[in-house]
């Protein structure tokens, strides 16, 4: 017999409610929403010009003589986008589609709605994580937030007093129209600031109309390290590595400046809000960061059943890492799913209660996800193959990026040859048992990745795949089965009323 308080039941009930919440969706949550709607007069057409870049946008569909153009807007940008395509429309004499509710993140280019349509480029606009895409012709155009350049000059000089300082110096994409201002401020007393500038990697990808290429500048000549990563290039001195730079970011805290602050965690950072005006020294423990994302590692290394979560379908060689993973996961004796649902939340993965953890690929900027509230914990491709890949380990290299994870890509590390996976064990750090990461071996060459034998361990006597499949077998619904030649035919009655999370008749009977 259980006895409590009503204190106690009340709060038992509040965090079941809790619960119930983070899983499912309530109907009248949905429909009573509020939501924060930007209504301002129509913008005029010198601003738009200014502020889209119109005349280069219509300059640069001529140029290549598009008849389709989709027009990529973020949700904050959609209040002017039906007179930018207008614009356009008018001055360029090509048909303008706007993509709002785009597939994944916002700050990548959706290169599938654009081929719905059947368009020749894409305008994209907005922030943007810049990643390759090799389908359609991209062209970027970013927003010009202001930026209060004396004040950041001023926040840059109190963060950094020594004028002999190494500094690299980023930004966001929306404030790199203003970082020629700031460096005239600051190049004059800081001999040794490096500023990046946005390179963009592929043939078909553009920023204000003009095709990045891998240009080098006549001071690079003299640097023997030249960084190209997430859209950015900077040189390096010398001599120089990235760690024995500072960095200092204008932009507002988000994913650009965590992705790089995981990526280059031997820098120190600080940044600069322009919305708060606010400079400061970046405080976020990096070390507690990567230990956070390590314990996921070792969540990884003891699953069964992995989840491969298809985030992008326009990032280039997104398939190969997909082949790739496949590959790895199933070497190190685990099976492997693959999902495309579209953008991530609670309610979706929690269906799939077989899946022992997740593997998200996506961008640099979006695979960074904190899955504190999901259900299973969802990891990059790179920890993934900490965990399954023997070769490589855990060091202070943590990438973002999956192309760098490729055959030649600089974090590409091989899988093990098959005679050193096998009578392989260790211990769990998280429940403390025995673990094996071969208990499934690929030496019959017929044998394919969906194959359900299970060849013999020779350190262990006994082999069981936790699959998905005998997971289903040992639920107690498992969905609508067909009972042909069972089932009386009946004439059709009405049947309920409403939605499946609440039907009108339920609770009354």
């Amino acid at each position: 017999t259980c006895v409590c308080s009503r204190s106690t039941h009340g709060r038992l009930l509040a965090s079941f409610a809790t619960m119930a919440d983070a899983f499912s969706s309530s109907s009248e949550t949905v429909i009573q929403r509020l939501v924060d709607v930007e209504v301002r007069a129509n913008t005029s057409a010198e601003i738009l010009e200014e502020f889209y870049e119109i005349k280069e946008t219509c300059e640069f569909i001529r140029e290549h003589n598009f008849d389709k153009v989709a027009l990529q807007f973020p949700d904050e940008l959609l209040v002017d986008s039906v007179a930018v395509a207008q614009e356009i429309e008018r001055n360029s004499h090509a048909k303008a589609f706007i993509l709002g509710d785009t597939s994944y993140g916002s700050c990548c280019v959706d290169e599938v709605a654009a081929e719905h349509v059947g368009a020749a480029c894409i305008v994209h606009y907005g922030s943007a994580c810049l990643s390759p895409s090799n389908r359609l012709p991209v062209m970027y155009i970013f927003e010009k937030k202001p930026l209060d350049v004396e004040l950041c000059a001023a926040s840059f000089r109190e963060l950094y007093p020594d004028t002999q300082m190494h500094v690299i110096l980023l930004c966001d994409v929306n404030y790199n129209h203003a970082i020629n201002d700031l460096l005239s401020l600051l190049s004059p007393e800081y001999s040794n600031l490096v500023v990046s500038e946005l390179a963009v990697d592929g043939e078909q990808c553009f920023i204000h109309g003009r095709k990045q290429k891998d240009k080098t500048c006549p001071s690079e000549l003299q640097n023997s390290l030249v960084i190209s990563q997430f859209g950015r290039r900077f040189s390096l001195k010398s001599g120089m590595g990235v760690t024995d730079y500072r960095m200092f970011y204008v932009g507002q805290e988000g994913a650009t400046l965590r992705n790089f602050m995981m990526t280059w965690n031997r820098c120190l950072f600080c940044s600069f809000d322009p919305v708060s005006l606010k400079g400061r020294t970046e405080s976020v423990n990096i070390n507690r960061a990567l230990m956070k994302r390590y314990y996921a590692i070792e969540r990884a290394k003891d699953a069964s059943v992995v989840g491969i979560l298809v985030g992008t379908l326009g990032v280039v060689d997104y398939l190969s890492i997909i082949q790739q993973l496949k590959e790895t996961i199933h070497r190190a004796g685990k099976k492997s799913y693959m999902f495309l649902m579209g953008k991530l939340n609670v309610p979706k993965l929690a269906n799939f209660m077989e899946i022992d953890i997740f593997v998200l690929i996506a961008c640099p900027e979006n695979s960074l996800l904190d899955s504190s509230e999901f259900y299973k914990p969802v990891v990059t491709p790179f920890e993934m193959e900490v965990a399954c890949n023997k070769r490589r380990e855990w060091s202070e290299e943590y990438v973002t990026d999956f192309r760098h994870l490729l055959p030649g890509g600089g974090s590409h590390v091989p899988l093990t040859d098959q005679q050193e996976d096998d009578d392989e064990t260790d211990v769990s750090l998280i429940t403390g048992a025995l673990r094996s990461q071969n208990l499934l071996t690929s030496e019959p060459a017929e044998s394919s990745f969906g194959s359900s034998v299970v060849l013999r361990n020779q350190t262990l006597t006994v082999a069981s795949t936790n699959s998905a499949a005998s997971f289903l077998a040992g639920r107690s619904w498992r969905g609508l089965e067909p009972v042909l030649g069972d089932t009386p035919v009946v004439k059709a009655v009405e049947g309920r009323r409403g939605i499946a999370i609440a039907y009108e008749d339920e609770g009354t009977s």
